[in-house]
């Protein structure tokens, strides 16, 4: 018989020394088109970047069909909450979920692995995100 799911202290615990810093995923989607999606688009952009100047977003942008050519108007955004209850409120009140544009789900979300390296050339004040 296998396991179906495992504890969260167990994977905290195998993870020990990692960052372990916990996030949500915003996975969101269109309910009736992208009519509305469009009609909504400016208030939920002010929306998010007020999210991003008060830290509370990570990161957030749309999903690309496979082609990576257009946009059907999906999207995530990450963020930081004090829990699952926190983060569906906040999403909750984006102006896109709101009108109903678009639905949303809420995962919480483990950030273990990676790397950021950020390039700031003085000279020009060019910026880069590797």
């Amino acid at each position: 018989m296998s396991q179906q799911s495992i504890p969260a202290a167990d994977i905290l615990k195998a993870c020990e020394g990692m960052l372990r810093k916990q996030l949500y995923a915003v996975f969101t989607k269109p309910t009736r088109g992208m009519e509305p999606v469009m009609a909504a688009i400016e208030e939920h952009l002010k929306f998010q970047i007020e999210l991003e100047r008060r830290g509370i977003m990570f990161g957030a942008g749309p999903f690309w069909t496979d082609a990576e050519d257009a946009w059907e108007g999906e999207g995530m955004v990450i963020i930081r909450a004090g829990s699952l209850a926190a983060a569906k409120a906040i999403a909750a009140s984006d102006p896109m979920h709101k009108c109903g544009a678009r639905s949303f789900t809420v995962r919480p979300w483990l950030l273990n692995e990676g790397t950021l390296t950020v390039k700031l050339t003085y000279s020009d004040g060019k910026r880069e995100i590797l």
